[in-house]
């Protein structure tokens, strides 16, 4: 079967699809003709990449997997004995592409949107992990693309598809506090280094392809400190607290109130080096209002931050990650990263049926839009571009360190800071195009 004719057998499929991602039945799923199964290429198979492949795995067939650590790489060969093993993505993808039907991208920020971009223009569903991109202009890319060439798309934000959090975005849509004035979001991230100086030069390990792992980034030795965890703290290859948790944290007051396009934003920090973040940061943004609600103020807080006591005194003592919503009616308390412990309310009273859609499941979301079924909710053009742009807005103002950035979202321009714009464009390195 030609890969056209296969995307049209996939796509006539949803119908006996969306019967069982409904249902949630694996019995449904046993009984189709293994033509129906969805075939990937797994970039990244360690960390978040083993759980997405491995959900790949679960709902379709790894034909190929690519790692530029070939201890992770042997292991994911390991459990997927019938993939191709490589260790670029690039050459992964010009060789099997013909053989795909969908891409995982599971690597360090700065590999996202290279990657992913690659995968989008073969016309390859992806499911790729937050942050989206490392970068602004790289997100709005990513779902200019995924709309172009009209592919399946999700980011791993999974808290997305998780139903605490969809019932208490909607519980704020229904009103019940009122015109809301504030939003207050705290992490107890980083849980790894920031604030310091390069690391020494040294020889990477032998089951690294050190160049592979830069990728686009500029080049550097390599040097203890990068691979495979603490990469995060770097600016040339994470987005620092804000970036890995925000995705997450911030998921439900941007599914409420459609925090999107803010017009400034301005940071307090504990100081950078420019290479790597600070360690903590107290971060503000001005959304302007919209047919949906008044004009809003968020502020996010890393690295042992928490918002005012007097904010919401009834709280004995913070979680230390949540979020409160601020109205004038009242105001909401929900602690965790995805409202997994559910939310207080303060000044209100619970309101008695709150609607929203169930999700069968995050990967399963987008599995069923890969078949032809309705996009999933964290789609890059509608939901997971613009979070990760309003996300990654902050790190322009900790870039900048106390002056507050005027933001034109349209142009994807700090009006009042051509400095910081390297952040907004970034350049790559021969071989690799975005």
């Amino acid at each position: 079967m030609s890969h056209s004719s296969r995307r049209e057998f996939l796509k006539t499929s949803a119908v006996i699809g969306a019967g069982y991602f409904v249902a949630g039945s694996a019995a449904a799923d046993d009984s189709k003709s293994p033509n129906e199964r969805v075939r990937f290429a797994c970039i990244g198979v360690d960390g978040k990449g083993a759980s997405d492949s491995g959900d790949a795995g679960r709902l379709g067939d790894v034909v190929a997997i690519c790692d530029v650590d070939d201890k992770k790489l042997n292991a994911a060969a390991d459990k997927f004995k019938n993939a191709k093993k490589y260790n670029d993505f690039r050459k992964m993808l010009d060789e099997v592409h013909g053989g795909i039907d969908a891409v995982t991208v599971s690597t360090p920020d700065h590999v996202h949107a290279p990657a992913t971009s690659m995968a989008l223009r073969m016309k390859k569903a992806c499911f790729t992990q937050k942050p989206l991109t490392r970068t602004i202009g790289e997100a709005r890319k990513l779902g200019e693309l995924a709309r172009e060439m009209k592919v399946a798309s999700q980011m791993g934000n999974q808290g997305t598809s998780f139903s605490p959090l969809r019932k208490t975005a909607a519980l704020v849509q229904t009103g019940v506090l009122g015109p809301v004035k504030e939003v207050h979001v705290w992490t107890n991230r980083p849980i790894w280094p920031q604030g310091m100086d390069l690391p020494q030069p040294t020889s990477p390990p032998p089951e690294l392809h050190w160049d592979l792992w830069l990728g686009p980034a500029r080049e550097r030795p390599y040097g203890e400190g990068y691979h495979p965890f603490k990469w995060r703290g770097w600016w040339d290859f994470g987005s620092g607290a804000l970036g890995d948790m925000a995705c997450h944290t911030v998921n439900m007051p941007f599914m409420a109130l459609d925090l999107r396009n803010p017009t400034s934003v301005q940071a307090e920090t504990t100081g950078h080096n420019r290479e790597s973040f600070p360690e903590r940061s107290v971060i503000e943004y001005e959304f302007p209002a919209n047919d949906k609600r008044p004009g809003v103020k968020m502020v996010w807080y890393d690295g042992t931050k928490l918002p005012p006591r007097d904010l919401l005194p009834d709280v004995q003592k913070y979680a230390p990650s949540g979020v409160i919503i601020a109205g004038e009616k009242g105001k909401l308390y929900a602690p965790g990263d995805y409202c997994e412990n559910g939310y207080k309310l303060f000044g209100v009273e619970e309101p008695k049926d709150v609607k929203f859609e169930e999700s069968p499941g995050h990967f399963e979301e987008f599995i069923r839009a890969v078949k032809g079924g309705p996009a999933a909710r964290s789609n890059f053009p509608d939901y997971a571009g613009p979070l990760t742009e309003t996300i990654l807005l902050g790190n322009l103002a900790v870039w900048a360190d106390g002056k507050k950035i005027e933001w034109d979202a349209k142009k994807l321009e700090a009006t009042n800071a051509p400095d910081v714009m390297g952040l907004v464009h970034p350049k790559y390195r021969d071989g690799y195009t975005l």
